[in-house]
């Protein structure tokens, strides 16, 4: 039997495109799909002959949204998050982060922190993922199977680097083409429509040229998904230009890699032809800004990138990030966008005197970035075709929020003012229920 939730409903249809609905209602049919959104739902049973769905009726707190987009966390580095985090990113991956991710040949080991992030990771609302996994084939599978069982979507990524690594950590150019033709195969044979291949070099640091072409061969045999690192450190930047003699994104376009399914985290210090061709390209950016902060790396103006057509999602990059959370990256941008907003409108000289610099700049709204957590995002990974918003025909990946959880609002909010409180003062707890593809895999109280 379909089902019709009843109540306040909000998603995003595009960047500056929010739509709220009071007393509206959404119906899912037993397959998991939306077949309609709407504020008259008397109509819509009239239209539909008198089957009655089941109800579920939503309190004047409650509102349903889209489900969170990450798109891109690192599974293995949960078992680290805050740790390091005054460190820069190269010395941070040496210290930490390389030794860590080198125990997950330990499969009792990685079914154990696999399970906890994905765990985590609903629990905070992301509905879908981009992972990246490790070098390791057999507990890359694991992370795979995991998201499977707990029913989250998700694309997964083997890691790949053979190069510029630890002796304790690194493969051959062989090992990294062979275990990534078998890990697609692999993922092919486990058969979950939620649960997809993304082709993963670790950044072009950690690859040579001959790795990188051969997995952007790979790439177009099965059309898959990609995702790395770009432009994320100036001091990483530069070892990569003098590699291979071009800009970042040049590393990868002459290795086939930039296409209209990847995802590059970070951009942070992308020059403006390489923004060009991030945009020919139509490969996507994943602003990643708690952790460009906490390992400072920089400040991305995302402004920037989606005034010039790229399209770009939020990550929480954990560890680099200290929260699974994309609520918290949703706010982490928006006080990046407030900072950028200041810094470039306001220049301090020796005098004390301020000059207008681009007056304008216009900060992100709260409405824009959940488009980043939600639509964006899914854009972003190139899901928005199933995921992202309430649109007829998409798959239900949805919260239900409920901002009366943990304290009492006083008052009644008008639908504006119900979404931005659980955006400023929200967290997990306000999420009571969470769905994928139709499937509940977070249950909660729902209803008076």
């Amino acid at each position: 039997m379909p089902t019709a939730f009843l109540g306040t409903i909000v998603h995003t249809k595009s960047f500056n495109e929010f739509e709220s609905i009071k007393n509206g209602f959404l119906v899912v049919s037993d397959d998991g799909k939306i077949l309609c959104l709407g504020n008259d739902y008397q109509t819509w049973l009239t239209n539909n002959k008198g089957n009655r769905p089941e109800e579920v009726v939503l309190t004047d707190y409650q509102f349903l949204m889209p489900g969170f987009v990450d798109c891109h966390i690192h599974a293995p580095q949960y078992a680290q998050v805050g740790l390091g985090l005054d460190m820069p990113l190269l010395d941070w991956l040496k210290t930490y982060t390389f030794p860590l991710e080198a125990k997950f040949s330990d499969l009792k080991y990685a079914q154990r922190v696999y399970k906890s992030v994905v765990e985590a990771t609903l629990r905070s609302g992301t509905t879908l993922a981009s992972y990246f996994a490790t070098n390791n084939l057999p507990s890359t599978l694991i992370l795979a199977r995991e998201a499977v069982r707990q029913g989250q979507r998700a694309l997964i990524g083997k890691v790949c680097s053979n190069c510029n690594s630890p002796d304790f950590y690194v493969e051959t150019l062989e090992e990294s083409v062979t275990n990534t033709k078998e890990f697609v195969t692999a993922m092919k044979n486990i058969g979950s429509p939620l649960v997809l291949p993304t082709i993963t070099p670790r950044f072009a640091l950690s690859c040579t040229k001959e790795l990188l072409k051969q997995l952007g061969d790979i790439t177009k045999e099965d059309n898959l998904h990609i995702q790395s690192h770009i432009s994320e450190n100036l001091a990483e930047i530069e070892v990569v230009k003098g590699i291979f003699n071009t800009s970042y994104a040049g590393a990868y376009d002459e290795a086939g890699l930039l296409t209209k399914k990847t995802v590059m985290a970070h951009g942070v210090h992308l020059e403006d032809e390489e923004v060009r061709l991030l945009k020919e390209r139509g490969t996507s950016v994943a602003h990643c800004p708690a952790s460009n902060t906490m390992l400072g790396s920089g400040i991305c103006d995302i402004q920037r990138l989606i005034n010039s057509g790229v399209t770009v999602g939020l990550g929480t990059d954990v560890s680099g990030g200290n929260s699974v959370s994309i609520q918290d990256a949703l706010l982490r941008a928006l006080d990046i966008s407030k900072h950028l907003d200041f810094f470039k409108k306001q220049n301090i000289v020796g005098t004390g005197e301020a000059k207008t610099q681009d007056p304008s700049y216009k900060q992100l709204k709260y409405k824009q970035a959940i488009y980043l957590a939600t639509l964006g995002g899914a854009k972003a990974l190139a899901m928005d075709h199933l995921t992202g918003n309430f649109e007829a025909g998409k798959e239900f990946d949805a919260l239900l929020v409920d901002v009366s959880v943990v304290d009492d609002p006083i008052r009644l909010l008008t639908v504006d003012e119900l979404v931005e409180k659980f955006i400023y003062t929200g967290s997990d707890r306000n999420i009571i229920e969470v769905f994928v593809s139709g499937s509940r895999v977070k249950k909660g109280c729902v209803g008076e």
